[in-house]
């Protein structure tokens, strides 16, 4: 049996809802931590090694390029933990519906955001 239904395969023309694009940031978020380790973790053995190993690391988290990355890895975390605790109060069974869905995805956009530039700050 053919099917003669339409089939979409652009899916840039698709628009996901709130709860959707919450879902998939909070995975990207993870993502990005998830790699950072390693370079987090570079840097700290490298810092406990020496002194000169403290002051290379030091040297190399003060440039512009530096705080940036560093200001995407604190980014991803504020919105990983964010998102997490959403996804965790969903869990237990509350905002489980559209509605509360996309308000506490919304709500979980500006507090990522807020976490973002209060880390931009305390990194400037």
């Amino acid at each position: 049996m053919k099917k003669q239904r339409p089939v979409n395969l652009n899916l840039m023309t698709i628009r996901q809802p709130a709860a959707a694009i919450s879902s998939i940031l909070h995975r990207i978020s993870g993502l990005i931590m998830l790699i950072s380790v390693g370079l987090l973790v570079w840097a700290l053995a490298t810092s406990l090694q020496s002194a000169e190993g403290f002051a290379m690391v030091h040297e190399l988290f003060t440039g512009f390029i530096a705080k940036f990355i560093l200001w995407g890895i604190l980014t991803a975390l504020g919105y990983h933990l964010v998102a997490g605790i959403r996804h965790m109060i969903m869990d237990m069974g509350y905002f489980e519906e559209l509605v509360s869905g996309r308000i506490t995805a919304q709500i979980s956009f500006v507090l990522g955001i807020v976490l973002s530039v209060l880390a931009g700050v305390w990194l400037w």
